[in-house]
C-alpha cells in the first residue's frame, strides 16, 4: 500500500494499548505515522471505528481441488470484505499442503490476489491419513505457520505426541480437530434433540472431550503450543480452560456459529446446518459464551468452510460438513457478545486479534506509530440483515440468511495491499 492516508474523526480503538477515542489515523507506505502526511487521501470515519485488521486463525480455501467452492483469491477477498487481514489456510485442499511445494503454491497464489496476508498450515501426517509424519522441518522453512489435520484429528497417540516434539523444536504450533472418529461415527448432528426429532445419528460429545484430554496431555509432556479448533462441548471447554490456569500450553477457538447458535436451533432438514464438530446443546453453547466474555478462552475463529449450493441441498444426512463464516463472523459475533451480553468491545476486539496473534507468537495488533497498517474502520451501530447473494465468496452456505445482526467492516486497508471498500 504505496499511498498515503489520513483516517480522520473517528473512533480509535486499539486492543493492545486499551485506547478508545475519537481520533485521526496517519498511514504512509503501509506503515502507521505520528504525523499526518502531505498528500494523503481522506477517508471521513465520523461514526465509525478504526481498529485493527481482524485475524481468522481457521479458513478453508477449497484451491487447489475445488476452486468452484472457493479459491485463494475469492476467499480472500472474502475476508477482506469481513474485516480480517489475516487468515490461516487449512491443508485439506486436494492435494493436501503436506509439501514445501503446496506451501510455496498457496503463498504465491495469495500474493497474486493481492488482498489478505494469508498464513498457510501444513499437513501434521502426510496426505492427512494419519499414518506418517510429514517432513515438518522442511514444511515450517516454506512457511507453515501452524501444522494441522483439520477435518480430522491424528488418532495415533505415539504420531501426534512425536509431530508435537517436533513442533515445540520448531516454535510451531500444533492445531487439532479434536474428534475421535470411532466415536463420532457416521454422525451428523450433536446427540441430542434435534438428531432425535430428525432420526439422524449422532455425535456425542465425549468424542470431542477425550481428543482434548489427550491433547492436553501430550501438550503437558512435550511443551508443545497446541490450539484446539472449533470447541463446541461444554467438556472440552472445562478441559482448555483449566489446563491453561495450570500453566499448560494449550489455548482454544469459539466460532461464530457455535456461539449463536445451538442444536435447538435446527427445525428442519437443512443442510446449512452441518458442520464438524456439530452445534451442540444450548448448555454447551452458554458455556462457551461464558468463556469468551470472561477470558477462559482467548480466541474466536470462523472455520470458514465453503460449499456448493447444490450439495447442501442434499439435506443433513448427505451434506457435506461446514459453513461459511469470514462475511458473517464481525457482525454476529459482535451483535451477540456486545450488544446482547454487555461485552466490553475492546474485549470482544481482543478475541479477533490479540488471542489469534498470541496462537502464532505474534504481538498484538496496534494503532500505534511505527506499525504495520493492517487497518478496519467498521460500523458498529447500525443494524443489518445478513444477504447471501452480496458475498464475494464463491459459496453462500451459511446458518445465518436474513438474521440481523450490528457490526460490519466498511473499509479494509492491508499494509501489502491497498483498499477494500463497502462505503458508497
Amino acid at each position: 500500500m504505496n499511498e498515503k492516508w489520513i483516517i480522520r474523526n473517528g473512533e480509535l480503538m486499539d486492543p493492545a494499548t486499551g485506547r478508545r477515542e475519537i481520533g485521526d489515523l496517519y498511514i504512509a507506505n503501509g506503515i502507521i505515522v505520528d504525523r499526518a502526511p502531505d498528500d494523503a487521501h481522506v477517508i471521513e470515519a465520523a461514526g465509525l471505528t478504526v481498529m485493527p485488521g481482524l485475524i481468522d486463525l481457521h479458513v478453508h480455501f477449497r484451491e487447489p481441488g475445488n476452486e468452484t467452492a472457493e479459491t485463494i483469491a475469492s476467499g480472500s477477498h472474502a475476508a477482506a470484505h469481513g474485516g480480517f487481514t489475516t487468515v490461516v489456510t487449512m491443508p485439506n485442499t486436494r492435494p493436501s499442503v503436506d509439501s514445501p511445494e503446496q506451501v510455496a503454491y498457496a503463498i504465491r497464489q495469495a500474493a497474486a490476489a493481492n488482498a489478505v496476508e494469508l498464513l498457510p498450515s501444513a499437513c501434521i501426517t502426510r496426505d492427512r491419513r494419519g499414518k506418517e509424519l510429514s517432513d515438518l522441518s522442511a514444511l515450517a522453512a516454506a512457511g507453515a505457520a501452524a501444522f494441522t489435520d483439520d477435518g480430522s484429528t491424528v488418532s495415533d497417540d505415539g504420531l501426534m505426541k512425536a509431530a508435537m516434539q517436533q513442533a515445540a523444536l520448531l516454535g510451531i504450533p500444533v492445531m487439532d480437530h479434536a474428534l475421535d472418529p470411532i466415536m463420532a461415527g457416521n454422525g451428523v448432528l450433536h446427540d441430542g434433540d434435534a438428531a432425535r426429532r430428525l432420526n439422524l445419528p449422532g455425535i456425542p460429545s465425549a468424542a470431542e472431550d477425550t481428543v482434548v484430554a489427550r491433547d492436553i496431555a501430550l501438550a503437558a509432556e512435550t511443551g508443545c503450543a497446541t490450539h484446539i479448533q472449533h470447541i463446541s462441548s461444554r467438556g472440552a471447554v472445562d478441559l482448555i480452560v483449566a489446563a491453561a490456569a495450570r500453566g499448560i500450553p494449550v489455548t482454544g477457538e469459539a466460532t461464530p456459529h457455535h456461539l449463536a447458535l445451538s442444536d435447538a436451533d435446527i427445525l428442519e432438514d437443512d443442510g446449512n446446518f452441518k458442520m464438524n464438530p456439530p452445534l451442540r446443546s444450548p448448555a454447551d453453547r452458554d458455556a462457551l459464551i461464558a468463556a469468551i466474555l470472561n477470558g477462559g478462552i482467548t480466541t474466536m475463529a470462523t472455520d470458514h468452510a465453503p460449499h456448493l449450493a447444490a450439495l447442501k441441498a442434499k439435506g443433513i444426512r448427505r451434506a457435506p460438513f461446514g459453513v461459511l463464516g469470514l462475511e458473517t463472523a464481525l457482525g454476529i459475533t459482535y451483535q451477540l457478545l456486545v450488544v446482547e451480553h454487555g461485552m466490553d468491545p475492546l474485549d470482544w476486539l481482543r478475541r479477533w486479534t490479540q488471542g489469534p496473534a498470541s496462537v502464532l507468537k505474534r504481538p498484538c495488533p496496534t494503532l500505534q506509530a511505527g506499525t504495520r497498517a493492517d487497518i478496519v474502520v467498521a460500523d458498529l451501530s447500525t443494524p443489518w440483515t445478513i444477504d447471501s447473494s452480496k458475498f464475494l465468496s464463491n459459496s453462500r452456505n451459511t446458518p445465518f440468511g436474513g438474521r440481523r445482526c450490528q457490526g460490519r467492516a466498511v473499509i479494509t486497508l492491508k499494509a501489502v495491499r491497498g483498499i477494500s471498500s463497502e462505503m458508497s
